[in-house]
C-alpha cells in the first residue's frame, strides 16, 4: 500500500513526520519555498516554490499526481485543495480543515458562532483604527495575532493604547501569506495551557493522547511536557470541545487542539490540523505511537487501537541567537552524555534570532514528578549552542 505524499512544507514537524513514513514504505515529495530545508534531506524528492502562488501549485500537483497532500504550513493556497479533493485526491485530513485553520477567523468562527464552544471575547481588524475599536470592545489587556502566522510570529500584548500602533505593525510584519487582518482577543487568567492531540480515524473512534502541557514565549513555546496535570472535569471538557471541532471539520489526521484551563472553565483557544510543536515532546518515548507514527497511520487508514502512556516527558527547544548562512553546534557531546536524555538537530540551513533549531527532551517513569523532567529537558538544551 504505498502511497505517494506531497508534504506542502518541509520544516521538523515535515521531517519527523517524513522519517516516519519512510520506515513503512511510503513516497515522499517534499515542497517549501527554499531549498535543503529540514525534510527534503530525509524524503525521495523535493520541490523549492511559492505555495502561496495557485498556479504553481497546481502545476506541481500535475507533475506529480499525489495520492495524498499533506499541509505542514499556513502559507499555501488552501483553496485549491477543494478542486483536487474533487479529483480524487486525499487532501488531509480534509480540504475543509485544512482550508479553515489555516485562517484564525475561520476557525475562531466555527468554534465559537456555528459549536458554540467557550472562547476568548475576540474581535477582527484590518487597519489599526479596527484594532483600536476591537481593544476597546475586548478590554485590555489583551493579545494581537496576525490571522495567517505560526511560531508566534506577530503576536504581542497590548498593555496600554501606546501599544496598538506597535502591535499591529508588528503583526503586519509577522503575518504569512496575502491576508493582512489580525485578530484581538481578550486576555484570560488563566492557569496553565495544554495541547490536546486529537485524532480521528477513517474507521475507528476519535482518539486523545495524554494532555501536554506547555510554556510559551513571545507566542512560542519553549518547553512542552508529558503528561500535564489536568482534573476530570477539565480533561472531559477539552475532549468534548476538540471532537466537536475535529468531526466539523472531517477528514482523518492528527490535530492539534490547544486550551487555556481557567477557574471558569476550559477555553477553545487554536487549532492546527497537524502535529504540533508541543506534540515534540512524544519523540521522547512518552506514548506507544509518536505524534507523526499516530498522524501518519490516521492518513493511511491503518487501524490505531489505543493510544498509551509508556513515560513521563518533557522537551526544551533549542534556539538560535544570530543570523547565519551555515549554522553549527556545539555541546552535543556534552547533552549525549545526560543520562535519560535524547536531542534533534532540525538541520536547518539558515539560523536567525530565537529561530527553533532543535529540541532537548528528557524523560523517566510515569509517576516521576513532571517538574523535575522539565527542568532537565531545558538543562539538556541549554548545553546546546547555535554558533554562526
Amino acid at each position: 500500500m504505498q502511497k505517494k505524499i506531497l508534504l506542502l512544507g518541509s520544516g521538523e514537524l515535515g521531517k519527523e513526520f517524513t522519517i516516519a513514513a519512510q520506515r513503512i514504505g511510503q513516497y515522499i515529495v517534499a515542497v517549501d519555498n527554499y531549498e535543503n530545508a529540514p525534510a527534503m534531506q530525509v524524503a525521495h524528492e523535493y520541490e523549492v516554490i511559492n505555495m502561496l502562488d495557485g498556479n504553481a501549485l497546481d502545476a506541481i500537483v500535475a507533475k506529480h499526481n499525489p495520492d495524498l497532500i499533506i499541509p505542514e504550513i499556513e502559507a499555501i493556497r488552501t483553496e485549491r485543495f477543494y478542486d483536487y479533493e474533487k479529483s480524487g485526491i486525499q487532501v488531509v485530513p480534509s480540504a475543509k480543515a485544512a482550508n479553515f485553520t489555516m485562517n484564525r477567523k475561520s476557525i475562531r468562527d466555527l468554534a465559537a458562532k456555528d459549536l458554540g464552544l467557550k472562547t476568548a471575547n475576540y474581535r477582527y481588524a484590518t487597519s489599526a483604527a479596527e484594532l483600536r475599536s476591537g481593544v476597546e470592545a475586548v478590554g485590555m489587556p489583551c493579545v494581537v495575532k496576525p490571522l495567517m502566522s505560526s511560531s508566534g510570529k506577530g503576536q504581542s500584548t497590548i498593555k496600554t493604547v501606546l501599544d496598538i500602533e506597535k502591535a499591529w505593525n508588528y503583526a503586519v510584519e509577522g503575518s504569512r501569506g496575502d491576508v493582512i487582518e489580525v485578530i484581538v482577543e481578550a486576555f484570560i487568567k488563566f492557569e496553565s495551557e495544554i495541547t490536546l492531540l486529537t485524532v480521528t480515524q477513517q474507521n475507528g473512534p476519535t482518539l486523545f493522547c495524554p494532555p501536554i502541557g506547555h510554556r510559551q514565549e513571545r507566542g512560542d513555546y519553549m518547553e512542552s511536557w508529558q503528561p500535564a496535570l489536568v482534573n476530570e472535569k477539565q480533561l472531559y471538557e477539552a475532549q468534548d470541545m476538540a471532537e466537536k471541532i475535529t468531526e466539523a471539520l472531517g477528514g482523518a489526521g492528527l490535530f492539534g487542539v490547544e486550551f487555556f484551563l481557567a477557574e471558569d472553565g476550559v477555553y477553545f483557544s487554536e487549532l492546527s490540523p497537524r502535529p504540533h510543536d508541543t506534540g515534540m515532546v512524544t519523540l521522547a518515548g512518552t506514548q506507544n505511537f509518536n505524534e507523526f507514527e499516530l498522524h501518519l497511520r490516521a492518513v493511511l487508514g491503518l487501524p490505531i487501537p489505543e493510544i498509551s502512556l509508556e513515560r513521563a516527558g518533557a522537551s526544551a527547544v533549542i534556539l538560535a541567537g544570530e543570523n547565519s548562512d551555515k549554522p553549527t553546534y556545539s555541546g552535543l557531546a556534552a547533552l549525549a552524555n545526560l543520562t535519560k536524555t535524547d536531542f534533534r538537530i532540525f538541520g536547518k540551513p539558515t539560523s536567525r534570532p530565537y529561530r527553533r533549531m532543535g529540541v532537548a527532551l528528557a524523560y523517566d517513569t510515569p509517576e516521576v514528578d513532571i517538574k523535575s523532567v522539565v527542568e532537565r529537558a531545558k538543562s539538556a538544551a541549554s548545553l546546546i549552542k547555535v554558533n554562526p
